[in-house]
């Protein structure tokens, strides 16, 4: 099987398994989602979504995260892995959207990526599922940990995993990609023991006698 006909039938099959492919991350605004990504590295969504339950409802506005007192702002989210380093990256990003975009979160990869702490996965989920705009493939570690075990991608370098990816995958479907490995990898592809009895790709995965 061709690695093009190979990703069809995978996304064939994951959509069947999980059909409303979308990110976990609580949002209403592009900004929100910005937010909530660049909190959760290295850091599970469902816990993301509970810290920033409480952050969302008192940071109404882009001005609101940009103002607030450094110190402050980091005890909002310090219950986060990294979370000094992250306070202050959301804090510069905030300043910078007001002071270089007009309030507006950017909708290019260039544009996104200018901003403190955002790096392609990053700008990638933001434009993905804010805007309906998709200029690449998010890779995360379930991403990568799929991918490299399905036999679509030899590497292990995230920004090369993503051009395997991209070169790969339909541009219609570089939205659904990262979701459906995402919750297969949480769900059934493990880290540490995947289920092999219950994956639906068994039979087309290279990785089958882990």
């Amino acid at each position: 099987m061709e690695l093009h006909e190979k990703v069809l039938e995978i996304l064939r099959r994951l959509k069947r398994e999980y059909p409303n492919p979308k990110t976990a991350l609580n949002f209403k605004t592009p900004f929100e989602l910005l937010v909530a990504t660049m909190l959760s590295a290295q850091t599970t969504d469902v816990h993301i979504n509970k810290v920033t339950d409480i952050l969302f409802r008192k940071y109404r506005s882009i001005s609101d995260y940009a103002d607030a007192p450094a110190e402050a702002f980091q005890k909002e989210v310090s219950s986060v892995n990294f979370y000094k380093t992250k306070a202050k990256n959301i804090q510069g990003a905030a300043r910078m959207i007001i002071g270089r975009f007009h309030s507006e979160v950017p909708k290019t990869m260039e544009e996104l990526i200018s901003l403190p702490g955002v790096a392609r996965k990053t700008a990638n989920i933001v434009l993905s599922n804010a805007y309906g705009l998709h200029e690449g493939i998010a890779v995360d570690t379930h991403v990568k940990r799929v991918a490299f075990r399905l036999g679509i991608t030899k590497n292990e370098d995230p920004v090369k995993i993503e051009k395997d990816l991209m070169a790969i995958t339909p541009e219609r479907e570089w939205g659904n990609v990262s979701h459906l490995l995402i919750f297969h990898g949480r769900k059934i592809c493990q880290a540490k023991k995947p289920q092999h009895q219950e994956c639906v790709l068994y039979d087309i995965c290279p990785s089958n006698n882990i």
